[in-house]
């Protein structure tokens, strides 16, 4: 069965190019512009692994985070940001994300961060 990854970003490029590597890489992908439809695949899909941004309009990474360690803490959580924020990116790690990665991001990164989480 195939690995289920959620992308979570308010920007759709990003979401758009995140998904279509993830189903290269034969994952099923799902994506979400806010915390709201992230939480609802959560609920729905139960992804082994979602990919959070951490600033998005409404709830914040944080936040999301938090709700989706709540729900299932088995499910792992790889943050991304664009800012470097080391305060939110520890916060992050300590309330359970297993890594994270900056904005611009190197593809060929991701892709190797996700086979390792995943395998």
């Amino acid at each position: 069965m195939n690995k289920k990854v959620l992308v979570v970003d308010d920007q759709a490029g990003i979401r758009i190019l995140l998904n279509e590597i993830l189903q290269k890489e034969g994952y099923e992908a799902y994506s979400a512009a806010n915390g709201e439809e992230a939480l609802k695949i959560v609920s729905e899909k139960v992804p082994d692994l979602v990919i959070l941004d951490m600033k998005i309009p409404g709830m914040d990474g944080i936040e999301i985070l938090t709700r989706i360690k709540a729900k299932n803490a088995d499910i792992k959580v790889m943050i991304m940001t664009a800012y470097g924020e080391l305060n939110m990116i520890n916060e992050a790690m300590e309330i359970g994300a297993v890594s994270y990665f900056l904005k611009p991001f190197d593809i060929n990164e991701i892709r190797q961060s996700i086979r390792m989480e995943l395998c």
